[in-house]
């Protein structure tokens, strides 16, 4: 029948317009990763690192300047780009998360709750959030300084080849 479309094409609306869906679905999935990870770090049985990343991969898909801005954080940028250039958390990031971590677990176990079960509970997902924490790499100077080499070759490479565009203008 002319005026029935097949189910698939229901949905397209014009050119380009699953890929502006897309985007926003993906920055909508953004600021809900981002709001909880807020709520992470009050809350300490929800984490925060993997919802920030979740954000950042989210951003880094959709819209560059929220992946600017969130990378550009004061607080939360320096770790969210740290460990999505080298897969590295700094020791001092491990060591400041690891002593949070059991003094609100230990904190909520000897004077929130009194079921066993769920002390064991909170016990557990400690030691897992701990060894999590430890076994990631651990970021060096070394790294930071490489990556640092690559940039400024890769600011050359295009600094020279804008100078090349310009002089064949």
């Amino acid at each position: 029948m002319p005026g029935l479309r097949r189910p698939e094409e229901s949905f397209r609306t014009g050119p380009g317009e699953g890929i502006r869906m897309k985007n926003w679905l993906l920055i909508a999935a953004g600021f809900t990763s981002l709001s909880a990870g807020v709520v992470g770090i009050f809350v300490p049985v929800l984490p925060t690192t993997p919802f920030f990343l979740l954000a950042a991969g989210c951003f880094m898909k959709s819209s560059d300047r929220l992946y600017r801005w969130l990378t550009g954080h004061k607080k939360f940028g320096p770790y969210i780009d740290n460990y999505v250039k080298y897969h590295a958390v700094s020791k001092q990031s491990k060591v400041i998360s690891i002593l949070v971590l059991w003094s609100v677990m230990l904190s909520t176990i000897l004077f929130g709750i009194t079921q066993l079960w769920l002390r064991l509970l909170l016990v557990g997902i400690a030691a897992g959030v701990t060894i999590h924490l430890v076994l990631l790499q651990t970021l060096t100077p070394e790294m930071m300084e490489q990556s640092r080499f690559k940039e400024t070759l890769h600011e050359k490479k295009v600094d020279e080849r804008s100078r090349g565009a310009d002089r064949r203008q």
